[in-house]
């Protein structure tokens, strides 16, 4: 709220003590009021004499339904009441949230990316809740982003909000900042994801201390503004400290194509989530209604007892992706365990699908299984192949079998013979032998890494569109990656681009795994894998 004006006049309330002026607006005041009963500090906005015509009223009362819908939510201004003044000024009186907004800081201080993520992932529960009430924001950005006494983010401002499907394309008071291209055009039309856009765009802003598309020391006008949101890729945001997983997801959620963002919000903060937990930082709960039900999210539950008739079990591991820590460096880092959460259409990790074993396999270690499978089609055993293709066959997992148990019997000779002698080993282990990682000058295992920020999106015709990346590309690099199955191997194949597209009806859950293959034709220890609906 930064409009140049006098403020207006803060209207008299029965049992409310005005202390200060918080904002201007185009078409309301912000006041700080002392409550007397119970005592406590509320934000109260009221509306402006001159916008007291019938659309303008009748935003402000849906902006009271709203919000009053959605205030159970820890990361939504709660409403307290609404009313009309003696003068005929409509007015809300709502939570005061002490802590400064976001507009005020991201321009001027550094904010962290572990606060960005945080601040992302409650913001897109924020936004998710909104949309399954059948609330469209359309005009989430800094300024609308409020921070509570306790530093939780709070969503405010729905004065131009809408249910989708309801036709309402003009955006009335929108933001072009951070505005999405169908908002922009001459007949918008936007859905839950131009609120993606949105929420994106405004994480971007506190990552890079300014707008998405403002160039420092070019012209930013709106026209300006308008073609580099039409036309231009999302630019990176000058921090060295932003991995590239991190920028893939906001720049998959701000796709010009909104069929090829994360089409939910929920979406693009499990996104998020998944940064957090491959930069081993906690990974920060969505905090959606139906968690309530398994007693897990945070924000239903911290400050009281259980809601009534909820399972009183607590399961924390619910609603978080936790990284496991692997104490051995030699040793594959586990994969982030993620449980689902909704029905929805965005993308999510599931638990591990182990290669099952043929006739003969039943005592062969599941890393040596896979290990031998992988190389195997690193080394041109498996040529390329079409997502769907027939897996390999139960001949080839006998002949897999009995190459990896006579490795495993080579190794344990090995060991056992140097042992007698007295000496160090040296032997790496079964795994790291089986062709996870290159041998270093000093005999270490150099651990080939999975791919991070691997998530797949939905596109019109059904198909998945997957994309990941490569935190620590090299020379002659190449993806092996295969689609999963609840049953059997997966079919591999070998790919040189960081994206693949896999065919599938509407309502069909598409699975991959990923690994990174390198010249030598080493491999991820683990794939990166993950889900679509």
């Amino acid at each position: 709220m930064t409009a140049r004006r006098e403020a207006s006049a803060p209207p008299r309330i029965a049992g409310h003590r005005f202390v200060r002026v918080l904002g201007l607006g185009g078409f309301a005041d912000v006041f700080l009021y002392e409550q007397d009963m119970p005592r406590r500090a509320v934000a109260v906005k009221v509306l402006l004499a001159g916008s007291l015509h019938g659309d303008a009223r009748a935003r402000f009362q849906t902006e009271a339904n709203v919000m009053a819908r959605l205030s159970h939510h820890p990361s939504i201004v709660t409403i307290h009441q609404a009313e009309i003044a003696a003068d005929g000024r409509p007015y809300i009186v709502m939570e005061y949230c002490s802590g400064a907004g976001l507009a005020e800081r991201y321009r001027r201080e550094r904010i962290s990316v572990e606060e960005a993520l945080r601040i992302g992932v409650r913001l897109g529960s924020a936004v998710e809740t909104a949309h399954r009430a059948g609330v469209l924001h359309r005009d989430i950005k800094p300024a609308n982003v409020l921070t509570t006494d306790f530093g939780w983010p709070a969503l405010t401002d729905f004065g131009i909000a809408s249910t989708p499907g309801s036709g309402e394309g003009a955006a009335v008071g929108m933001s072009i900042p951070w505005s999405p291209p169908e908002l922009l055009a001459p007949h918008p039309t936007g859905d839950a994801r131009s609120d993606v856009y949105s929420l994106a765009a405004t994480v971007y802003s506190l990552l890079a201390g300014r707008t998405p598309f403002e160039v420092p020391g070019a012209r930013n006008g709106a026209a300006d503004l308008v073609g580099r949101i039409e036309r231009e890729p999302l630019p990176v945001t000058g921090r060295g400290d932003v991995p590239p997983s991190l920028h893939a997801a906001l720049a998959c959620a701000m796709e010009k194509v909104p069929d090829r963002r994360y089409p939910t919000a929920a979406g693009f903060a499990r996104a998020l989530q998944q940064v957090e937990a491959e930069l081993g930082l906690p990974v920060t709960p969505l905090d959606l209604n139906d968690d309530a039900q398994t007693g897990a999210s945070r924000g239903w539950r911290a400050f009281g007892p259980a809601v009534s008739g909820t399972s009183a079990r607590v399961d924390d591991d619910a609603t978080r992706l936790r990284p496991v820590v692997s104490i051995d460096p030699r040793e594959p880092v586990a994969q982030p365990k993620h449980t689902d959460l909704t029905h929805d259409e965005s993308p999510r990790l599931r638990p591990i699908v182990t290669v099952d074993p043929g006739p003969g396999e039943e005592h062969v270690p599941q890393a040596v299984r896979r290990a031998a499978a992988v190389r195997r089609v690193a080394a041109g055993g498996v040529h390329a192949q079409p997502a769907g293709a027939t897996s390999i066959s139960s001949r080839s997992r006998r002949a897999v079998a009995v190459g990896a148990a006579a490795l495993v019997l080579t190794v344990t000779v090995v060991a056992l013979v140097v042992n007698l002698r007295g000496e160090p080993t040296g032997v790496q282990t079964a795994e790291a032998t089986a062709g996870f990682g290159a041998q270093g000058a000093q005999g270490v295992v150099a651990v080939v890494p999975a791919p991070t920020g691997l998530t797949g999106v939905r596109l019109a015709d059904g198909s998945v569109r997957f994309t990941w990346v490569n935190p620590e590309p090299a020379a002659g690099d190449q993806y092996l990656w295969g689609v999963r199955s609840a049953t059997g191997e997966p079919t591999l194949a070998l790919l040189a681009e960081a994206t693949v597209t896999v065919p599938g009806g509407a309502g069909t859950q598409v699975c991959i795994e990923v690994s990174i293959v390198r010249a030598d034709r080493s491999a991820s220890a683990r794939p990166a894998e993950v889900c679509v609906e």
